[in-house]
C-alpha cells in the first residue's frame, strides 16, 4: 500500500507541474489580469497625433518674423467626412509655454480677452499664409482660406510656430468669395468653454483637437 501511495502521489505531483508550465493556449500570458486586454492606442485612425507629445513653441513675443514653411507640394490635406484636416507631417500642433492649467484665470480664461494681444500682425501672417498655401498646394481663393492655428490662441496654441499653422480651405459648400466661414471655430470655442468652466482639462482639449477636430467634441463629450 505504501508504494502504490507514492506512486499516485509521484504522477499526481508531475501533473500538477507540467499543467503549471503549460502555455496559455490563446498564445500566452499578457502580463495582464484575467479578462482585460492591451491598452489601445486612442487615435482616431486618420493619421492624427493621439500618440505624440505635442510640441512647445517659443509662445508670445514682442516682434513676430515670418517664419520657414515646409517645401511647396510637401504636405496634403486629409478629409473627414468632407470637413479639411491638416498634414500631421507638416501641422502636427505647438502649444505656447505661457499658457498652463495653472494660469488660466491670467491667461486665456482672463475677462477682457487674452488672444487680442499675442496675435501676429498681418503683415507676417499674410506672407506665412502664400507660402503655406504654396506647401499645401492650395490654389483656391485665399480670401475664403483661414492661417488658421492647429491649436487655437484660446486654446494656448502658439502664437506664430509653424508646426501650429496651415491654410484651411473652406468647408464644403462653401459660396467663393464669401471669406473664412468653417465649422472648425465653433468647436474651438465649445471646447474653450468647457475648459475655462473646468468641465475638461487645458490638455485634454488641446489633445482632441490636435488629433482631429471634427471628432474633438464628441471625443469629450461635449457633443
Amino acid at each position: 500500500m505504501r508504494s502504490s501511495y507514492r506512486a499516485a502521489s509521484s504522477v499526481l505531483f508531475a501533473a500538477v507541474f507540467l499543467a503549471g508550465c503549460s502555455p496559455v493556449a490563446t498564445g500566452g500570458s499578457t502580463g495582464l489580469p484575467t479578462g482585460t486586454s492591451p491598452t489601445k492606442s486612442s487615435g482616431t485612425g486618420t493619421g492624427g497625433g493621439a500618440d505624440r507629445a505635442i510640441a512647445v513653441g517659443a509662445g508670445p513675443q514682442t516682434t513676430y518674423t515670418v517664419q520657414k514653411q515646409p517645401p511647396a507640394g510637401s504636405c496634403h490635406f486629409r478629409y473627414e467626412q468632407g470637413e479639411p484636416l491638416e498634414d500631421p507631417a507638416c501641422t502636427p500642433g505647438a502649444i505656447s509655454p505661457a499658457v498652463t492649467q495653472a494660469n488660466l484665470k491670467s491667461t486665456i480664461c482672463r475677462k477682457g480677452g487674452y488672444t487680442s494681444g499675442i496675435r501676429p500682425s498681418t503683415s507676417v501672417t499674410g506672407k506665412e499664409k502664400a507660402l503655406n498655401a504654396a506647401s499645401y498646394g492650395y490654389r483656391g481663393s485665399m480670401r475664403d482660406a483661414e492661417y488658421d492655428h492647429l491649436i487655437s490662441l484660446q486654446l494656448g496654441g502658439d502664437p506664430n510656430d509653424p508646426r501650429n499653422l496651415w491654410v484651411e480651405p473652406p468647408d464644403p459648400g462653401h459660396k467663393a468669395g464669401s471669406g473664412v466661414n468653417n465649422r472648425k471655430d465653433p468647436v474651438e470655442t465649445k471646447l474653450h468653454t468647457a475648459v475655462c468652466a473646468n468641465k475638461i482639462t487645458l490638455a485634454a482639449a488641446q489633445r482632441a483637437i490636435v488629433t482631429d477636430w471634427t471628432t474633438a467634441l464628441s471625443t469629450l463629450g461635449l457633443g
